[in-house]
């Protein structure tokens, strides 16, 4: 069961997404949504296919233009899985629909900033109630938040 967020988490949230959104426009335009972004995402990709590739046990399919590679060992991934790329490493709980749905937000996150996004995630926190890309890709459909709390 999903613990229940803290009181004003969404007031927090919407804070963390404005912080966000300022970051993101001190971004020049040529890196966002470019060819250069694009070629982050498929280095992404290929890293996260290798990733998953050398430490993947379970399944591995592809799902609505997602790599998804179960299995993986624990230490390989943060929480209960990771998109890299359009790759999402995760261990052996279900993919739901609703958790792609999350993990697609974060596919087009990559697309959209390329390598910058390992370290816009980092600038974001691990706190997923105050982190932008979490926040953005919805909170219940990551597994944050339980599906009334939104």
């Amino acid at each position: 069961m999903i613990a229940a967020p803290p009181p004003g988490w969404r007031e927090e949230a919407e804070r963390a997404v404005k912080r966000g959104r300022v970051i993101e426009n001190l971004i020049p335009g040529p890196l966002l949504d470019s060819p250069i972004s694009l070629a982050g995402y498929i280095y992404g990709t290929v890293v996260g296919f290798v990733w998953g590739g050398l430490w993947s046990t379970g399944r591995v399919e592809r799902r609505d233009g997602m790599w998804i590679f179960r299995g993986m060992p624990s230490w390989t991934y943060p929480r209960g899985g990771t998109t890299v790329g359009a790759c999402f490493l995760t261990g052996d709980a279900p993919v739901t629909r609703a958790l792609l749905r999350h993990e697609r937000v974060h596919a087009r996150q990559w697309r959209r900033f390329g390598m910058l996004m390992p370290l816009l995630y980092w600038v974001a926190g691990r706190d997923p109630l105050r982190n932008r890309f979490e926040i953005e890709a919805g909170l219940a459909d990551g597994n944050y938040v339980p599906r009334d709390a939104v």
